[in-house]
């Protein structure tokens, strides 16, 4: 494998530059300046900003319709219309789960994304067909990104019948976790809902990821119930909640309670930053422990017709929506869409010391904060020390 020798590049988190060396897929060496070795290629990075593989902890690939005929949306905001809007459109257009799933991976790669957690769709209408369509993608995109699965019960459980054994069949095909949604207000039986979910999980060892979009006392019950399930099924450092709108909605005391309880059984937080409703307190969460990750949630779908799958602009948006305009107070966003996401998703080996995957991006920029608030599109992305994306293209 070709080694290659960055000259220059300032990481993210420091204000000298350095060299680093790429090779047999990790970072080998890292210093204020390297020697050249025998048959590298030499790029020079003065001026760019390294990041380490930007994380993408909460998607919906699947959902997608970029690059179809443009939607016009007209849903009243409320779940279950959404939701139900969603299924007609499926049925009616028919859209290629594999096909959309890898357009919108491949806008997340050219913009440095190297790890993306994504919920897909598992009902008694489109069965298992997303699942089959994003495993594909992630088989075909495997050397440009990693890709993990939630088997996502978009509709409910207990008012779709057969989803249980649907969601298992989803996890024996591959998904690395379960999801669930709503607890109380959609199944409205939070009980078996959780029941389901953590037997699940627990049966086929595998992890838990939670739309939690209840808002105040109503979000506040069925987080205390998620915490409850973690518990009694031995599930620590195994559940993410994500949205937890409720989390911001509470007095400080609560939230507090909470982000102990939290960090104590390893449970993580999901947020997309949105700009209409509460967020989790990052602050409180993150000074207790919790694990705390960004995610672009759905892309240009029936949904909503925001989003063009960048992590970088997903931490402007962190930063706007929770005021954050200090460098050090940025320099959060920028961690969470980072390293937060590497704890969430348990990544090995994550960063930019030696030692760690050849995963990372480089972005123009004189610092952290410009390379974030400018947005450019030109970037260098390395997907095991190989240059899989530059200037907004994917190279393969």
């Amino acid at each position: 494998m070709t080694a290659i020798l960055l000259k220059g590049v300032t990481p993210f988190d420091s204000s000298s530059p350095v060299d680093l060396l790429l090779e047999d897929g990790k970072i080998a060496a890292r210093a204020r300046v390297l020697v050249l070795p025998e048959h590298a290629t030499v790029i020079d990075g003065r001026g760019f900003q390294a990041f380490p593989g930007l994380v993408d902890g909460h998607a919906h690939l699947d959902k997608t319709l970029l690059g179809r005929e443009w939607y016009i949306n007209d849903v009243p905001r409320d779940l279950a219309a959404i939701i139900a809007n969603e299924r007609t459109y499926r049925h009616e257009q028919i859209p290629d789960a594999q096909l959309q799933s890898e357009r919108i991976a491949r806008r997340g790669i050219a913009a440095g994304t190297s790890f993306i957690r994504t919920h897909v769709d598992i009902d008694n209408e489109i069965g298992l067909a997303n699942l089959e369509g994003v495993l594909e993608t992630r088989r075909r995109l495997a050397q440009q990104v990693d890709i993990e699965i939630v088997a996502f019960p978009q509709s409910g459980i207990l008012q779709n019948t057969g989803s249980e054994a649907l969601l298992e069949r989803a996890l024996e095909m591959g998904a690395e976790l379960i999801g669930g949604l709503d607890p109380c207000s959609f199944d409205r039986d939070p009980q078996r809902h959780l029941q389901i979910i953590f037997e699940l999980a627990s049966r086929h060892n595998k992890k838990i990821d939670i739309h939690l979009h209840e808002r105040g006392e109503l979000g506040a019950f069925s987080l205390e119930l998620i915490l409850e399930f973690t518990r009694r099924y031995q599930k620590q450092h195994a559940v993410t909640v994500s949205h937890g709108f409720c989390l911001g909605m509470l007095d400080p005391a609560r939230q507090q309670r909470f982000a102990e309880e939290m960090a104590e059984l390893g449970v993580s937080v999901a947020t997309t930053a949105p700009a209409d409703i509460a967020v989790p307190p990052w602050e409180i969460l993150d000074r207790a422990g919790v694990a705390i990750c960004a995610g672009n949630d759905g892309v240009r779908d029936t949904w909503s017709p925001y989003g063009n799958g960048d992590m970088i602009q997903r931490a402007v948006t962190m930063g706007l929506r929770y005021r954050w305009r200090k460098d050090s107070e940025i320099m959060r966003a920028t961690r969470t869409i980072t390293h937060g996401g590497a704890r969430v998703m348990s990544l090995e080996n994550y960063g930019l010391e030696p030692g760690c995957r050849a995963d990372l991006v480089l972005i123009p920029g004189r610092s952290m904060v410009e390379a974030l608030v400018e947005v450019p599109v030109e970037r260098k992305v390395f997907k095991g020390g190989v240059l899989v994306a530059n200037n907004g293209e994917c190279l393969f």
